[in-house]
């Protein structure tokens, strides 16, 4: 059976979200950001024709556009939405997953002797739009690689179908940016010998780019020649994931249940970002010493940031701890999970807090998960 595979994905999700809004927002060059210090979170097309990109340093975005509409983001509505498209693309197909918070696979094999899977995806985007008011576009293919590098050379509000017989043509012109693994430091590294577009990758020797690369070698000419097995994910916002400690003794001593409370936080995120998970909900539970137990819990924009998580869980902690008790047990949960990178939260984050986590989490990489950490969150008694 030929695989029908498509990638759908918002336009501009974050500016689309906005403009939804307040329509004074159409037409003009639009920034979702944080402060002086954060970074570019999203950008409507207007600002990009200046050169203003995701994850560019506000203060350059400005000087770049400087008649750019800052915004600083409402996550409440962004996670609203978001679940508004999945509630509507999730009725209508047999298997969906959520890649991010706007941007989903769906996998229509064996539906063409129904319905046309192309015609069908037409009127699945079409109801996402009347019954969300937001853009999106899709591509169609026989693999989830294809039909993302589709998606985006159809945006924006544009629709593409890819057939098997027509992927190599489709992807040969195409710079091997296109191809979703591949980075900043991967394409320099690629272009230092001469591979530029997605044809000339796809012509190198296997062992050529594993020496070059190691495994990802091998997996990035797959790509480049249209191969890809991956298959469709079921989605569910029911995963968590979770951890909880019971005292040796019961305990009433703040200042170290708190620095336990923001250790838990930053391991779970840690955990997080390696299984590429963002979570929407924070959940705190607390036992005290007669058994009595209680939980909190709180809805994020999708993140995996240590400082907004850690802050969430201290401030529901707070909250939830209201009587002159002994505790016997503190927990935390992270739930609501959908896979996705951590740069979806870069309107709350600063270049140096991006930079950070990429340095922390290299570093426990390679020698261990406690190998670095805040000091707030270290267990100096263990």
């Amino acid at each position: 059976m030929n695989r029908a595979i498509v990638h759908m994905d918002m336009d501009t999700f974050f500016v689309s979200c906005e403009r939804k809004n307040n329509s004074k927002l159409d037409g003009i060059p639009v920034i979702i950001g944080g402060g002086d210090r954060g970074v570019v979170a999203s950008c409507s097309y207007e600002a990009r024709k200046f050169g203003v990109r995701s994850a560019m340093p506000l203060r350059m975005a400005l000087r770049l556009c400087p008649d750019a509409k800052v915004i600083k983001g409402d996550y409440e509505l962004y996670s609203h939405l978001s679940h508004l498209v999945t509630e509507v693309i999730q009725d209508k197909v047999p298997l969906m997953e959520k890649a991010s918070i706007d941007e989903f696979y769906l996998d229509l094999s064996g539906m063409d002797k129904f319905f046309g899977c192309y015609q069908w995806t037409q009127q699945i985007a079409s109801s996402v739009t009347q019954e969300t008011g937001l853009p999106i576009s899709f591509a169609l293919s026989n693999n989830k690689t294809v039909s993302k590098i589709g998606t985006g050379e159809a945006k924006p509000k544009g629709k593409l179908q890819i057939i098997e017989k027509d992927t190599k043509a489709f992807l040969n012109p195409l710079s091997v940016k296109k191809i979703p693994m591949v980075g900043d430091k991967t394409f320099q590294l690629l272009s230092r010998i001469g591979i530029r577009t997605i044809h000339t990758l796809s012509e190198m020797p296997v062992l050529v780019l594993q020496q070059m690369m190691g495994a990802n070698g091998k997996e990035l000419w797959k790509k480049a020649n249209g191969i890809d097995e991956n298959p469709v994910v079921s989605y569910s916002e029911k995963k968590s994931i979770s951890t909880e400690r019971t005292f040796a003794t019961d305990s009433i001593d703040m200042l170290e249940i708190k620095r336990l409370i923001s250790g838990m936080a930053e391991k779970l995120a840690y955990q997080l970002r390696q299984e590429k998970w963002l979570t929407s909900t924070v959940v705190i539970k607390i036992r005290y010493s007669n058994f009595d137990t209680e939980t909190k819990q709180h809805k994020v924009a999708y993140t995996s940031a240590d400082h907004t998580l850690c802050r969430i869980a201290l401030e529901l902690f707070h909250k939830i701890y209201t009587r002159r008790m002994r505790l016997r047990l503190v927990g935390l949960r992270f739930t609501d999970l959908v896979h996705g990178n951590h740069q979806m939260n870069l309107f709350e984050d600063t270049e140096e807090q991006m930079n950070l986590y990429q340095t922390m989490d290299y570093l426990k990489n390679r020698f261990g998960r406690d190998a670095v950490g805040r000091a707030s969150g270290f267990d100096f008694g263990n």
